[in-house]
């Protein structure tokens, strides 16, 4: 009975908010200064910043592109797109185009604006280039970041690969403690074989070995839940034919806490894990696992949109939260501003497939998830340009590189580069308890 009450509240708040954006913002790129930045960090007893993943609104962090001319020698890795021929004008990987006014690092790519000059791109492999989206996390208010670390492009034969997410690691590392933000690495099993798996286990081992990771010292914001530093897998229970198991991510599970229990597990798990249904394997061993596990963070990514959110989580949130009440674990939804792969899957008709509409869309389920007793959410994605759900500075529609027969997309005209940042920051004030906000899309 409290579940179909918590249900029909989510519902109606989000169906009759009447969610709007009375004013637009004016000005230049960007047009306004962001928020102040948080009060000082305060720290526990063992000098950690960050004793738990509640309370805190976090982003994933691909980290994962690469630059013609940088020190990766990867050239222009995921911005490419090797199903058309590379990255040049009608050949992108990027639906969206960073703002660069503010990079100090910048690299000339094979694209053009419209008056002829060089659409420049940036490195995340470059120091300088991290520590700057790190900042903007400060200025925003988001409270840090999930590093991505894909197990295919780490494995021993992949050496450049690994050399890239040890140096992007290495940059957020140090920029997450320049400026107080949390940091959690997270594995993405995508794409990998059982035996592939049970290499997490040695890379882990050799993170914590190489980076002094859980030296409070060196690194006092990384995240800590349940009093144990915190690792998050990512792909576990889809049903979409993966080579590995179930099992095989419990045995992992079961290696990395060990005897001692010496680390908290986030696990990620299809949107619809509790019914085993839809994107789900249908096997009792989900919830096994799930139950040995800390946290969960279903993937929403492209599972609803703006028209049918109200309908698809009001079906699953709360119960989502109430089962997890039940069995003691932890629950983080996500929230995302909108979904475009046009390029990425050359194909002109998936432009814009899920509308950002100015931010209400990604307000709507901050909402819903708020409102359902959520105590965190997680936000995909700080940089991804390549589906379409950066949250960082991108160019606006009028400000884009020209794209041979394709295009680009843009933040909308009328608001400015950052605005997808500004709304995160909303978000995390609301999470952290402030008062004033609702259903309602916050007006800047």
């Amino acid at each position: 009975m409290m579940m179909k009450k918590l249900k029909v509240i989510l519902l109606t708040a989000l169906l009759a908010a009447g969610i709007s954006c009375s004013k637009k913002s004016t000005g230049g790129n960007p047009p306004a200064p962001p928020p102040p930045p948080p009060a000082e960090a305060v720290y526990d007893e063992t000098g950690c910043l960050y004793t738990s993943y509640n309370g805190l609104v976090m982003a994933g962090y691909q980290g994962w592109f690469a630059a013609e001319g940088d020190a990766s020698e990867r050239g222009w890795y995921h911005y490419r797109n090797g199903s058309c021929g590379g990255f040049m004008p009608g050949c992108a990987s990027v639906d969206f185009w960073p703002d660069m006014t503010e990079y100090t690092k910048k690299y000339p790519s094979p694209f053009s604006f419209a008056d002829g000059s060089n659409a420049p791109l940036y490195s995340p492999y470059d120091e300088e280039t991290v520590d700057l989206h790190f900042k903007w996390m400060k200025d925003y208010g988001i409270d840090g970041v999930f590093m991505q670390r894909f197990v295919m492009e780490i494995k021993n034969e992949n050496v450049k690969g690994k050399r890239h997410f040890n140096k992007v690691l290495e940059n957020a590392l140090k920029a997450a403690k320049k400026y107080s933000r949390a940091i959690c690495v997270m594995y993405d099993l995508s794409g990998c074989s059982s035996a592939d798996v049970a290499y997490l286990e040695q890379d882990w081992e050799e993170l914590q070995r190489v980076f002094s990771l859980f030296d409070n010292k060196t690194h006092p914001t990384y995240l800590r839940h349940n009093k144990k530093p915190l690792v998050v897998i990512w792909g576990v229970g889809f049903n979409d034919n993966r080579k590995y198991s179930i099992a095989d991510a419990d045995q992992l599970v079961t290696k990395l806490k060990g005897p001692a229990k010496k680390v908290s597990v986030m696990l990620g798990v299809p949107y619809y894990w509790r019914d085993m249904r839809n994107d789900t394997e249908n096997s009792p061993l989900l919830h096994a696992l799930i139950k040995k596990c800390d946290i969960i963070m279903p993937w929403a990514v492209g599972r609803y949109s703006s028209n049918n959110y109200a309908n698809v989580a009001g079906a699953e949130l709360a119960a989502d939260i109430q089962w997890c009440s039940n069995n003691k674990v932890d629950y983080v939804p996500l929230a995302f501003p909108g979904f475009s792969w046009g390029n990425l899957k050359n194909d002109p008709t998936v432009y814009n497939s899920i509308p950002r509409l100015k931010g209400e869309f990604l307000w709507k389920q901050v909402a819903g998830a708020k409102m359902s007793g959520a105590k965190s959410l997680y936000l995909a994605m700080f940089d991804e340009i390549d589906e379409g759900t950066a949250l960082y500075k991108c160019a606006r529609q009028n400000e884009l590189p020209l794209n041979g027969g394709k295009q680009f997309v843009g933040i909308e005209n009328d608001l400015s580069s950052d605005h997808y940042l500004w709304l995160a920051g909303q978000a995390g004030k609301w999470f952290h308890g402030e008062a004033g906000y609702s259903a309602t899309l916050p007006v800047r």
